[in-house]
This record gives C-alpha cells, structure tokens and sequence, in this order.
C-alpha cells in the first residue's frame, strides 16, 4: 500500500480509503463489518473514513469496534459532521453547538481520544462561516483533532473559508476536500480541483466506482444483478438507476479490453484513474465482502500510461459529467435534504 501527503499538510494516508457509508449498520451485518475492516488492514490500508450521520451513529460505532485493539497512531480516521443527526432544530447544520456536540458524541462511538481529520459534511449557508471555522478551531487547540476538511463544498465556499480563516488567525486550516470524482463525474475538475492545488487541499475522492457501474457488472439490455444497489430500494440507487442507459453501459462495457490488457480489472482501473490526477490524495471505497476490499486494494500504486487514460476518455466521450453548474445544483439539492430529513443522503 502507497501513501501519500494530504494535501500540504503534514498528515500522509492510504491511497485507498476504507470508507463505510451505506454499509456498517445498514448493508452489512456486524461480523461482516468487521471482516471487512480486518481485510483492510491487511491490505495495508490505514485510513477509514465514516460519518455521524451514517446509519445514525452505528457505523462509526462499528468502526470504533473493528480498529479496537489496533494501535492507535497506526490508523488515520476520519468523521464527518453536518447532516442531520435527530430530529430537533439543533441536530444539524454547523452551528457552534452542532459541531461541538456531534465531535464529542463521535469520539464516544469511535472510542477515541481524537479523530485525525474532521470534515464539514456539506456547506451550511444558514450559520455565519465565523461561528463554524472558530468551533473548528476550538477542537484543533483542545487537541479532539488534529486536521479539518471540507466534502462536497464549491470553489467559492472554500475559497471563502480559507480567506477568512487567515484573517482570523485560526490554527486549524481545511487542509482537504471529499468530492464525488470518476470517470464519468468529473465536475470538480474546471474550479474545484485548480484552486484546491493552488492553496494545498487534497481530495479524498469518493464514488470512484461511480457506485458500482464502473465495475462493469451492470449489463446493457440485462436487469441489474440480484443484490446490487440499483436492485434495491431506497436513495441509495438512486444515481445508479439515472445513469444506467444501454449506451452508457456498452462504454462501461468497452472499458473491459482496456483494463484486461493494463493486467487489471474494471474496478482496479476506475479506482487507479482516479488516483492519476494530481491532487487527488486517496480514493475512498466501500465494501460488503472482504474480497472487494482486497481487490480494490489492489488499484495502489498502479500507474496508468498515456495511452490509457487517451482511450478511457475516447470510450467515455460525450458522456462525462463536467458542467461546473453542476455541482452548484447538486449542493442546492443535498442542502435541502440536510434541512428537511434526519435520514443518511449521501457518502
């Protein structure tokens, strides 16, 4: 397993993230869970990554449960706060009161004195930035963590963030960015991704798989498979079901000739596209089965050529998602989830 800087800042992670949205507490039974998480550390991966708001807290609980016994230091773990926890006014959002609340209520779950970096879920255009970027701060000096990121923020917020961050003179400085990023969604790459290089955030991708349908298991012409995601009910295939056209699947499908003769498979040639681009600092997976972490693992440290990354673009042309106002319309979306539901809405 390769690791890498985040970013400018000092912390180094996996390139591959072991991330459990939509699994520990939900998909996956607890023995699973833990299968999957020992399957990680021997795959060399260090760096998980969860939420409070995943499966209302029982997925970092597992979390918690799955690396005890492993030596603290050796593991970088991440959390997130933002989405609504509850149902009341105050369960959510990142008010001074919700930040503070949710990070001590975190490290209960994780079992942990700290978390390395915690993340702003989402933007909170309801809370004056001050009040979040100084309760952030407050955690950074009390020692519960030791890095800040933001997920799913638009260049403008961030670059916002960091602006008055240096004017404030806080210690604690978003040192990285967890965006949906593939092959096919790529709507961070014309701002997002230039001013992030410019200021020093890494990304910590997710979605690399694009839910499953770079994987190649999704067929044209077939129903999806019994078990999968865009199989099941719920939100969580929801994006799956959009893009599951019988075109866009035959150019999923043509991918197979070029991972085959680059000696990978589909999902370790997505995953490994995702970490040839520069800035991107670990890409984050998910699994129900240990044989997927281990498989998924194995996208470390590969390196595409040219040729490589020429022909997925020729597969996948025209049907990229990279318009900017994209992401500006995906953030009004999830902002008014975050407002109106107490249920998980995304990784």
């Amino acid at each position: 397993m390769k690791h890498r800087q985040l970013g400018r800042s000092g912390l180094r992670v996996s390139e591959i993230t072991y991330g459990n949205w939509l699994t520990h507490g939900e998909l996956v039974a607890r023995d699973a869970a833990l299968v999957c998480v020992r399957a990680a550390l021997q795959a060399g991966i260090t760096t998980f990554d969860t939420a409070d708001v995943y499966a209302r807290g029982a997925a970092e609980e597992l979390l918690g449960e799955a690396l005890r016994g492993v030596r603290r230091e050796s593991v970088e773990i991440a959390t997130k706060v933002c989405l609504p926890t509850g149902d009341g006014p105050n369960d959510r959002g990142l008010s001074r009161k919700h930040i503070l609340e949710s990070c001590h209520a975190s490290l209960r779950r994780l079992g942990t004195d700290y978390v390395d970096l915690y993340q702003a879920h989402r933007y909170d255009d309801r809370t004056p930035l001050e009040e979040t970027l100084i309760a952030f701060d407050d955690l950074v000096r009390q020692g519960k963590v030791r890095y800040l990121g933001v997920s799913e923020w638009t260049a403008p917020q961030i670059r916002d963030a960091l602006a008055l961050a240096d004017q404030l003179g806080l210690r604690g400085r978003i040192v990285s960015n967890q965006p949906q990023y593939n092959m096919l969604w790529r709507v961070i790459e014309p701002e997002v991704l230039p001013l992030c290089e410019r200021e020093g955030l890494g990304q910590i991708v997710f979605q690399p798989l694009a839910q499953g349908v770079l994987t190649g298991k999704y067929r044209p012409g077939q129903p999806p498979p019994a078990g999968s995601r865009a199989a099941s009910g719920g939100r969580a295939p929801v994006f799956i079901r959009r893009v599951l056209g019988d075109e866009l699947l035959r150019r999923v499908q043509a991918l197979r000739p070029v991972a085959e003769e680059a000696g990978l498979s589909m999902a370790q040639l997505a995953i490994a596209w995702t970490l040839q681009h520069p800035g991107v600092g670990t890409a984050l997976i998910g699994a129900t089965r240990p044989e997927q972490v281990t498989e998924n693992a194995a996208a470390a440290g590969v390196r595409l050529d040219a040729d490589v990354m020429r022909r997925i673009d020729e597969t996948l042309a025209d049907l990229i998602e990279n318009d900017v106002t994209k992401t500006a319309q995906m953030m009004a979306v999830k902002a008014n989830w975050a407002r109106a539901e107490t249920s998980t809405t995304d990784a």
